[in-house]
């Protein structure tokens, strides 16, 4: 048996039509559940997830604070089965899904992590200069030209990703300082755990024929909502990855001087890409340019962390 487990938060009107291709689903032969974690809807959620509890093998449980991981930290404790399959709630998956996750986790026992592709559900017609965005980072589409076989962690997303049960039991959870929290986040909450569980030995598998659609909103084919997805992509990878070389790279104002380098340099680029009227080269240069703004933002954000702990940690006369 495996637990389909998904979060969401005031997304009824999407949500609607995801459970409906939730109802759509092969089962696989032992089974599977749907664990649906409501983090706080204010909206119709509570009652529209009873609107489907005759029509497909579902459990829901509520989480209060605010945060996708939160959420997902409390439905772990209501998995059934030896695979957990994650999703998000605007996911529309392909029938046979869970059949192919299924599958591929029986068939590569040393494997603990499975990705499946992710491709887009427009609500829109998408504009021209979509093509020119980072889709991975942007809207977590995977690339179509991963084959099935062993894969890098951070190359598994939130739409689409399974994880044996057996790792949770040994109280691994996410981390809730990272993933969608209101407007303003650190992204990589699902690589910042297949990073974690890659160090401790777990290997990752892509499964290509394990299919969804991530619903693509049309606001989110707004040139500002993805210069602004680019720092947060920024700050999220620059607290994965380099977290502590601020206490080993020469620093300009409590910053590592290599990163306002690169503000400068992107500039540069954005500035010769504009004078020369070459929209790809400035599209471009702009979602660089606002990465390594949100890489000082997370260093700024580091600093006030640890002068915190600093604060704390010393003793009152």
């Amino acid at each position: 048996m495996l637990t389909v487990l998904l979060a969401t938060r005031n997304r009824s009107r999407v949500f609607t039509s995801v459970l409906e291709s939730f109802c759509r689903l092969r089962s696989p032969s032992s089974g599977w559940k749907l664990l649906v974690v409501d983090n706080g809807s204010t909206d119709q959620t509570s009652q529209l997830i009873a609107s489907f509890a005759s029509r497909l093998p579902l459990q829901s449980v509520t989480e209060p604070t605010p945060g996708k991981n939160f959420a997902l930290n409390a439905g772990l404790a209501f998995v059934e089965g030896d695979l957990v399959v994650l999703t998000d709630d605007d996911v529309f998956p392909r029938e046979d899904w869970l059949i192919r996750l299924r599958h591929a986790a029986d068939a590569q026992p040393e494997f603990s992590i499975f990705g499946g592709s992710v491709v887009p559900h427009w609500e829109i017609p998408p504009p021209y200069w979509i093509q020119w965005a980072d889709q991975g980072a942007v809207f977590a589409i995977t690339d179509p030209s991963w084959r099935d076989g062993p894969i890098a962690p951070n190359c598994i997303w939130g739409p689409n990703m399974a994880i044996r049960s057996e790792v949770f039991r040994s109280d691994i959870r996410f981390n809730p300082s990272m993933g969608p929290r209101g407007s303003n986040y650190l992204q990589g909450g699902d690589t910042e755990l297949t990073r974690r569980l890659y160090q401790q030995g777990h290997k990752a598998w892509h499964v290509r024929e394990a299919v969804v659609e991530h619903f693509i909103r049309k606001e989110q084919m707004d040139r500002g909502w993805v210069m602004q997805r680019a720092i947060r992509h920024g700050r999220g990878e620059y607290r994965l990855g380099h977290a502590n070389e601020i206490t080993s790279r020469k620093l300009l104002l409590g910053t590592p001087r290599y990163l306002y380098r690169k503000l400068y340099n992107e500039a540069r680029d954005m500035t010769k890409a504009w004078l020369m009227r070459k929209q790809e080269d400035l599209f471009r240069s702009h979602w660089r340019f606002n990465y390594v703004r949100g890489q000082i933002r997370e260093v700024r954000a580091l600093a006030r962390e640890r002068s915190a702990r600093t604060y704390s940690a010393t003793p009152t006369s």
